[in-house]
């Protein structure tokens, strides 16, 4: 330790009455010296959510009941505001604040409602259900999401206007003066007791890839550059403007990749680069990757210094908790520690004062799921269908390649022929014979995926189906078959296993996987290698999920941001009656040795 004058006096009191005391002599009292004035400390708390996905309620609109999953977890804004409610009552009002990293108004019917059956643009319209949750949980600010695009900008907007927060997105930029079309960041002033306010700045980063995935919402009105170079540009910034402490709230995943390859500019998941490579964030709040991150620690590459990033998973199932010990050196504000960790929703009871703000909106929507749309001249069923072709997900098809062909009729791959490849995603999916409700449409499609067109071959495609065929237990010629043991081979969920309409095949589960495809035909020839093909596949298949072989670096053709389940919805409003008799075919059969299973 160097020695100043305050050391040097110091440790010569402290001889002067070690040697006193030795000798006998009792020390003098204030030879001891003033003690030392205890450090000025403060410490507050950051709550965070994300990816709320239009949930207010533990309830399932698609199929009508409380929501409930594997895991038992709960949902919604109304059991988040009680978590709220014990974290402020616990610290202190004014030692909190409350973010959100976005993807807000998009995800359940209540908020489709809002958007497009009673939206909250027309003339006198309703209050976002959203924005009069958060704003009576009292958030301080949000980032946005990519899908607050997926309505078009005027339902964006006027949903920023009914909120008592800023909506943040630094990145989000207009495409003519490349200025921030949206607040970047949001200043905070936490009171303490010493007299000395700490300033905390809420930078907001939004999702580069809306460029790609609302281009028809935000061409020639905005543009999205990544989130280092704008994190880079705004860090500082609120440095100089006396931020004490910078929070980042992204709605990023902390991967470091872009499940969508090279098709966008910028890095997808780029909340640990920002935190490894931009000095001065002291936490970054995850969004968009619906994880779990209780705290994921990243090493500024610059400063040395440690950035705690944290996602709470998603649909409010999950409050982060950033909590912040700060001390005073030098005249400012100091971070000394940051920790952090998730509380879990199911653990409370929703608030009833949430509850009954939003009651009549609840009650709206839930007699909207119920609404007939349709009739069906026979009744389909999901039971069987993860080993036979079955007319119910034949539906999803044709919904999909009439989508695809509408959308690039008169372009330059309008004579393309359009396949489709649709999942079982649940094996208790109905539609009755007779009256279809909204619920029974939207219960084809429990997933919140959007529907893209790709490019293939004719061999990609053949790839595409020996991968999706490993679904299959190898079963010999002759045995014995057992539906209940059949499927999910090495865990395959059933979402990963496709089934693509338009051409033919047989599944020969008595061969070894890669080697299954037998027959393989488009309109009776057999498929030829370099043929081309449009693929209507939904969002989760073309970023790469499930790890199927092309799709995810082929050539994307279109892509739409409403949800299938919607698509599905508006297609038997639109038909009104649905006969299974004008679409359904057996495409696909599986067999062994050229004798069918079933």
């Amino acid at each position: 330790m160097p020695l100043n004058r305050r050391t040097f006096l110091e440790s010569s009191v402290a001889v002067g009455a070690g040697a006193a005391l030795a000798a006998g002599v009792a020390a003098p009292a204030e030879a001891a010296g003033p003690r030392p004035r205890p450090a000025k400390r403060y410490s507050f708390t950051v709550m965070g959510t994300t990816d709320l996905h239009g949930n207010v309620f533990n309830w399932d609109y698609f199929t009508d009941k409380e929501f409930d999953d594997k895991a038992h977890n709960d949902v919604g804004l109304a059991k988040i505001s009680t978590l709220v409610d014990q974290v402020r009552a616990a610290k202190g009002r004014g030692n909190t604040l409350l973010i959100d990293a976005g993807d807000t108004i998009q995800g359940t019917q209540l908020s489709y409602y809002y958007a497009k059956v009673d939206p909250i643009t027309q003339v006198g319209g309703p209050v976002h259900p959203m924005a009069q949750a958060m704003n009576a949980i009292g958030y301080d600010a949000a980032a946005l999401g990519n899908h607050e695009f997926n309505y078009g900008i005027p339902v964006l907007r006027k949903f920023e206007e009914q909120c008592d927060f800023p909506l943040l997105g630094a990145n989000a930029l207009d495409a003519k003066t490349l200025r921030p079309a949206f607040a970047p960041y949001s200043m905070h002033t936490m009171r303490t007791p010493h007299g000395r306010d700490v300033k905390v700045a809420i930078l907001g980063l939004t999702n580069p890839g809306i460029a790609i995935w609302d281009k028809a919402n935000v061409t020639g009105k905005m543009v999205f550059p990544g989130l280092e170079e704008q994190a880079a540009k705004w860090v500082p910034k609120l440095r100089s403007m006396g931020a004490d402490v910078v929070v980042v709230s992204a709605h990023s995943g902390s991967s470091g990749t872009s499940s969508y390859g090279d098709q966008l500019p910028h890095i997808e998941n780029a909340a640990g680069l920002v935190a490894e490579q931009v000095p001065g964030i002291d936490a970054i709040l995850v969004g968009h990757a619906h994880t779990e991150i209780p705290e994921y620690r990243v090493k500024n590459k610059e400063t040395g210094q440690d950035v705690v990033l944290s996602e709470p998973l998603k649909w409010g199932q999950r409050l982060t908790l950033f909590d912040f010990d700060l001390v005073w050196e030098k005249g400012r504000w100091v971070v000394e520690k940051v920790g952090a960790q998730v509380l879990n929703s199911n653990t409370v009871a929703e608030d009833p004062e949430i509850v009954g703000l939003l009651e009549d909106e609840h009650t709206k929507v839930v007699a909207y799921v119920n609404q007939v749309i349709g009739t069906s001249t026979a009744a389909m069923t999901t039971a069987a269908a993860p080993w036979k072709d079955e007319p119910i997900i034949d539906l999803i098809n044709v919904v999909q390649a009439e989508t695809v062909k509408a959308a690039l009729a008169g372009g330059a791959y309008a004579s393309l022929p359009v396949l489709s490849q649709a999942s079982c995603f649940s094996r208790t999916a109905r539609i009755p014979s007779g009256a279809i409700t909204i619920k029974d449409a939207a219960g084809l499609y429990p997933f919140e995926n959007t529907m893209e067109a790709r490019l293939l071959t004719g061999a990609q495609l053949k790839d595409y189906l020996e991968y999706s065929a490993k679904y299959y237990v190898q079963t010999a010629a002759g045995a014995p078959v057992d539906t209940a043991a059949l499927t999910n081979a090495a865990g395959t969920p059933d979402y990963n296993y496709d089934a693509v309409s338009g051409l033919t095949y047989e599944i020969d589960i008595a061969k070894p996987v890669g080697q299954r495809i037998v027959g393989l035909s488009f309109e009776g020839r057999p498929l030829d290698p370099a043929a081309k093909f449009v693929l209507a596949v939904n969002n989760y298949r073309a970023s790469g999920g499930g790890a199927f072989p092309h799709v995810a670096n082929a050539q994307q053709l279109w892509a739409n941001s409403d949800e299938i389940r919607n698509t599905i919805i508006q297609w038997v409003k639109a038909k009104g009656t649905v006969d299974p008799g004008q679409f359904a075919s057996v495409d696909w059969k599986l067999t062994r040795d050229g004798v069918p299973v079933f």
